[in-house]
């Protein structure tokens, strides 16, 4: 049975990140987060996904990134929307920034990479090979060609990024999901209805409704509206 606890709204959305902040040190910590719509879409047909969340989304998601050390996303990311990854919107210090580009897709100078801040920059790919000055490279096999995301988190773990923010796209994040290594899910949920588009959620089909996972949740409503589930994964 689902296990699903709408907090109060004087209990202010903090505890999700205070989770992630008091995660045990001694082995990886890994917290992904999606915003999608109602009908879960992260973006319209023609790609457009600026901004489905409100500010209280947005701002949760600055203090993710100012609560771990390391915030990942995939080279479809990297390239659609060429974000910055840094702490702007809340007070904190920036994390380490890592991009999974297997293929060397990404543009050369993304503003990810922009060492500016003393922030870390990290590649994974699987062929080795130039990067940008200053950023670091994991060279990671392909495992039926893919990049195994266990082998990322080890990897990460490895140099010192105990806490991890799977960040994008949905692709990716799915595939983290999928290879069992999610602590906990931050799903922002805006009210508002697409009809059509990029879904959020790919992860591998079901044969029996049984089957499907049903962690304990907790809802906080934040003040603009949108809604934050997060999902206990795994501990």
């Amino acid at each position: 049975m689902i296990m699903l606890h709408l907090k109060d709204m004087s209990v202010s959305a903090e505890a999700a990140i205070e989770a992630v902040l008091n995660a045990p040190p001694d082995r990886p910590f890994v917290v992904a987060q999606l915003g999608q719509s109602l009908d879960g879409r992260i973006a319209t047909l023609s790609g457009e996904s600026r901004w489905i969340n409100k500010d209280a989304a947005l701002d949760h998601v600055h203090r993710l990134r100012a609560a771990v050390d390391a915030v990942v996303v995939g080279a479809g990311t990297a390239v659609a929307d060429d974000p910055m990854l840094n702490v702007r919107r809340v007070a904190g210090s920036n994390p380490a920034r890592v991009v999974i580009d297997p293929s060397m897709r990404m543009q050369p100078n993304p503003k990810c990479f922009d060492g500016a801040d003393g922030a870390r920059r990290v590649l994974i790919n699987a062929c080795g090979g130039a990067a940008p000055a200053g950023v670091e490279v994991i060279q990671i096999p392909r495992l039926n060609g893919q990049l195994p995301p266990r082998a990322i988190v080890d990897a990460l773990f490895a140099r010192g990024f105990k806490r991890l923010l799977i960040e994008g796209g949905a692709t990716t994040v799915s595939s983290f999901i999928d290879a069992g290594v999610v602590n906990r899910l931050h799903m922002l949920i805006a009210p508002v209805i697409l009809g059509s588009g990029k879904p959020g959620l790919t992860l591998r089909p079901l044969d029996r409704l049984a089957d499907a996972a049903r962690p304990k949740t907790d809802v906080y409503v934040l003040p603009d509206g949108d809604v934050l589930f997060d999902c206990h994964l795994k501990d």
